[in-house]
Order: structure tokens, then C-alpha cells, then sequence
């Protein structure tokens, strides 16, 4: 356990150059004082770990300091050769250098660790795409991504619902996959926003300087954005009263059923809409199978709905 949080600790400062014990001990789980023995230990078997005090300090290791690792467990092999989503590499433009990479990764392995890597491979697939998701246009993702390896402001016209478009100039901060959807994170007008990538059209970018907050931090940004986005959606709550028979087809619809128990020969349940046309949409199309509860403005529309059903199919309305 301790030569691999050992092992962990010069992994992180050859990546990160210098952190702070407190930074070491929150990544690896442990408490500063521990981190304190691990850099003696490393110090007393001749790694060169240096302390630097004052603001700005921490732990480094010398500069030309380099580990060599060739031994690697299972986990870790499986972790690395997991299958990542082929489409989202390819709508960054980056599925031949992927795969350029894990052949060269492939090769640089011993014999009995590459078979393992290839019976990783050959077992788990990650696919991020479900089974509705409509096609989305992914063709302004390589200029975006241009922009964030460059570090340049990018100019393109971004799209509303009603598809009207309007120029928008922005430092780019960073790309997020959420499933098959694609969304730009940057900053405009000293404000972080959050860009669906489908709707950019005629992206470039330009040569000014893109302007990156220093605490920004991509994974904690979506994180906070998601939850806030989540929260704003419309809900429309509504009860129910269904016959057993159809609960199959309510449960089908399970992320929306919040709440179901038994009310005799029938189930009470109370599902969530985004707004009251859906509901309605869904007590009629069970027919005398569901009765709605509440709202009772939901009933009485659901009532003078079957009303105007049965004069339709009655000729009262041609």
C-alpha cells in the first residue's frame, strides 16, 4: 500500500512539477503528516525531492528527474485500454491519432502485459451514444478545438432555437461530451457560458490571445453548470389513478415516475411532466385506464378533451 502511494506521489509531482503537501494529501487520500514521511522515505532512498518553503512553494522533484515504470497492474492496465467512444474522438477530428497512439503505447508494453491489454480491449466497449440520440453536427468541433490548443479567441455564428444566428466572439475555456452532445465552454463579456455545439456555424479563429481564468476548472464548471441546469427545467407534477395492467407501459417511462402505491384493484401514482400539455397528452392516450387526480385543472381538461374526442368520432364536428 505505501510503495504505491509512493509511487503515486512521484507520478504526481513529474506531471504537475510542484504541489503542496495538502494538495498531495487530498489526492492520495491521507493526511499531510503522512505525506511528510512518504518525501523522508523518498529522500532516504535517493530520490531528489526538494522542499521550497514560502507562498508559492511545495514539493518538486530536480528537474531532469524522470521515473521509468515498467511495471504495471491490472487495473491500471484495464483502465487505460478500456475502449474509449470512437464517434467523440472522431468529431474532434482525433480517431486516426488515437488509435496511432494506443499502437505505439501497445508496442512499448512487455509481451504478457500487451495480451492482456488486447483481452481488455476485446471485452469492453463504451458506447456514449443511446439508442434515440438524433444525429447532431459535430463539423465545427476541430476549429473549436484549434482555438483551445492554441489559446485564441474564436469568432462564429451561434443559432437560437428559433435558428436565428448572432456573432459571438469568445475565448474558448474547454469542450464536454455530455452523451452524444458536444458543448463549448467559454468566456464572453467576462461571463462563463455555455455554447450547444451543434448551433455553431462558421466557427474561426483569430489571432488574439484567449483570455482563461486562473481558477477555472473545466470538470468542477460542468459539474455546478449541470446542477443549476437541472434545477431550471420545467416540471409539471400530476397523480394518477391506474389500472395494474398498464403499469408496465408507466414504468417504460420510469425516469418520470416518482411515486407509486396500491389503492385497492389500482395503483396511485404521481409522475413529472415538463409541462401540462404533456400530461394531458399522456392520460389520453391510456384512455379509461388512467383517471386523473390532481390537478384539477389537468382533470377538467382531461374531461373536456374526451368530450370533444367523442364528438369528433360522433360527426358532430365535420
Amino acid at each position: 500500500m505505501r510503495a504505491q502511494r509512493l509511487l503515486s506521489i512521484l507520478l504526481q509531482l513529474q506531471v504537475n512539477r510542484r504541489m503542496t503537501a495538502g494538495d498531495l494529501a487530498r489526492k492520495l487520500e491521507v493526511s499531510e503528516r503522512t505525506i511528510l514521511r512518504d518525501m523522508d522515505a523518498l529522500s532516504g532512498a535517493g530520490v531528489p525531492v526538494i522542499a521550497e518553503r514560502g507562498s508559492g512553494g511545495g514539493w518538486s522533484l530536480i528537474e531532469e528527474y524522470q521515473t521509468r515504470l515498467t511495471g504495471m497492474t491490472p487495473a491500471e492496465i484495464q483502465s487505460l485500454f478500456l475502449a474509449r467512444p470512437p464517434e467523440l474522438m472522431a468529431d474532434l477530428g482525433l480517431k486516426q491519432a488515437q488509435d496511432g497512439a494506443w499502437i505505439k503505447l501497445r508496442a512499448s508494453l512487455p509481451a504478457a502485459v500487451r495480451r492482456h491489454a488486447q483481452f481488455v480491449q476485446q471485452r469492453v466497449l463504451i458506447d456514449s451514444r443511446g439508442w434515440r440520440d438524433a444525429s447532431e453536427s459535430a463539423s465545427s468541433l476541430p476549429v473549436l478545438l484549434d482555438g483551445l490548443w492554441r489559446e485564441r479567441q474564436v469568432r462564429f455564428l451561434y443559432e437560437n432555437v428559433l435558428c436565428e444566428a448572432a456573432e459571438r466572439i469568445v475565448d474558448p475555456l474547454g469542450l464536454v461530451a455530455r452523451g452524444g452532445t458536444w458543448y463549448l465552454i467559454a468566456a464572453r463579456d467576462s461571463e462563463l457560458r455555455t455554447y450547444r455545439a451543434s448551433r455553431i456555424k462558421e466557427p474561426e479563429v483569430i489571432d488574439v490571445p484567449a483570455r482563461r481564468p486562473s481558477d477555472f476548472d473545466l470538470a468542477e464548471y460542468w459539474k455546478r453548470s449541470a446542477a443549476e441546469f437541472r434545477q431550471k427545467l420545467p416540471q409539471y407534477h400530476a397523480t394518477f389513478l391506474a389500472k395494474a395492467g398498464v403499469m408496465r407501459w408507466v414504468r417504460y417511462r420510469g425516469w418520470r415516475l416518482e411515486s407509486e402505491e396500491q389503492a385497492g384493484d389500482f395503483v396511485r401514482i404521481r409522475l413529472r411532466f415538463d409541462a401540462e400539455e404533456e400530461a394531458l397528452q399522456f392520460a389520453l392516450s391510456l384512455g379509461p385506464d388512467v383517471e386523473v387526480l390532481q390537478p384539477a385543472l389537468l382533470r377538467d381538461k382531461a374531461i373536456q378533451a374526451s368530450r370533444d374526442i367523442l364528438r369528433l368520432y360522433a360527426g358532430e364536428e365535420r
